[in-house]
């Protein structure tokens, strides 16, 4: 017996520009482009939900910079992406999947790795 549950889209091409954006492409063709503002604001860690879910801004901080860039990336797997940021911060890693949740929800409800 097959698994009628269609498997879930993979990512096939990761574009980053180190100082605006990161954009994902799906092989069903779907794109999508995220600033790195937006990103970094909701990392997934569990401090930055942490200062989410209290309430507080995860990013910037008090007496941080609100100027971000990317300082490196890898893959974690093949699953998502880990992503060092110019401020220090570098605990978060972005899965694939939930970063195509969140699009296609127009990016109005939080990050999260809920499936």
């Amino acid at each position: 017996m097959t698994d009628p549950t269609p498997a879930p889209a993979q990512v096939v091409d990761v574009t980053i520009e180190r100082g605006t954006s990161i954009a994902l492409t799906f092989d069903d063709d779907l794109v999508c482009t995220f600033a790195l503002t937006d990103m970094r604001a909701n990392c997934p860690c569990a401090t930055c939900r942490g200062f989410r879910e209290r309430g507080d801004v995860a990013w910037p901080r008090p007496g941080q910079s609100s100027e971000i860039a990317i300082r490196d990336a890898s893959f974690a797997g093949a699953w998502g992406l880990s992503i060092s940021w110019s401020d220090g911060h570098d605990t978060g890693i972005y899965a694939f999947a939930s970063l195509r949740r969140w699009w296609l929800a127009n990016m109005s409800e939080p990050l999260t790795d809920e499936a």
